[in-house]
């Protein structure tokens, strides 16, 4: 298994040297076609403008979207939770553009400055059930964004506890209002939707490895459940066809059909298992 790190900029060599440890080959992706060589993704923390810049120069956003679109796992972390989301707000003057795909809402730099970064243990039971280990994970928030509201088929993972009088805003207008106008408790950190992961903070920058463990563990998973759709079964029955015309269909079936019987009305090929079986009249 191969895990690309995007490494325009930001926490790739973090990122790369955590899954070391977990004996995963990670590599550098600068380019579109590298992302062909990969089986996931990992887009790094960093300044989300800055890599948005470099990205759009390398011309990579095309590529990063049609990744996502397949169905490959992908896990942003900080500025790559941005990137993932499908509406920001909080953006600098003229905005940045996004890969997309998770269906939330972010705001930039929802915790503030440099200076206001910061480390928090937070509450992660899901992760704590998959991968075992404490109840909760040290954070490590560095200008961090932070999801204000997701869909209906995103899976909220970890929450962090907030002044009331935060920053919010309104979803109805996606505009920031005005200070102490929702008094909310918690802004959600971490979201799975499908194949994308993304957390507002920074596991690479731990020696908690348990983040990058789940996420292979779900590359692992996504992976099997297309190799069992890929190899689901077929049979293709053809009547009074030429072997010109069998050469075809093996070719359509590409390659994942033999021939188990042939007669003077039918031709049949079959692929997989007896119980996967479905027909195709031609």
């Amino acid at each position: 298994m191969t895990v690309g790190v995007l490494a325009l900029q930001g926490s790739f060599n973090e990122h790369i040297a955590a899954l070391r440890r977990l004996g995963v080959q990670g590599i550098e992706i600068r380019k579109a076609e590298q992302l062909l060589t990969v089986s996931s993704l990992i887009i790094p923390g960093g300044e989300s403008t800055t890599m948005a810049k470099l990205a759009e120069y390398h011309n990579l956003f095309p590529a990063l979207r049609e990744f996502v679109k397949t169905g490959k796992p992908v896990w942003g972390t900080c500025a790559g939770l941005i990137f993932l989301a499908d509406r920001a707000v909080g953006q600098k003057e003229g905005g940045q553009e996004l890969v997309g795909g998770l269906d939330c809402t972010v705001h930039r730099n929802f915790f503030g400055s440099q200076i206001q970064s910061f480390e928090a243990d937070i509450s992660v039971p899901l992760l704590t059930s998959k991968e075992g280990g404490a109840e909760t994970f040290r954070g490590v928030f560095i200008r961090a964004p932070a999801v204000l509201d997701v869909g209906p088929g995103v899976e909220v993972l970890a929450h962090y506890p907030v002044p009331s009088n935060k920053v919010l805003y309104s979803s109805s207008t996606v505009q920031i209002q005005e200070e102490d106008a929702l008094p909310e408790t918690k802004v959600i950190v971490a979201v799975k939707q499908r194949n994308l992961l993304a957390t507002a903070f920074h596991p690479e920058l731990t020696a908690d490895t348990r983040w990058h463990s789940y996420f292979m563990k779900m590359t692992k998973e996504m992976e099997q459940g297309a190799s069992s759709s890929s190899s689901s079964s077929t049979i293709v029955s053809v009547e009074e066809t030429s072997v010109e015309k069998c050469q075809i269909l093996l070719m359509v079936l590409e390659g994942k059909c033999k021939l188990v019987c042939i007669s003077s009305t039918q031709e049949s090929f079959k692929t997989g298992t007896e119980e996967q079986n479905k027909t195709l009249i031609v």
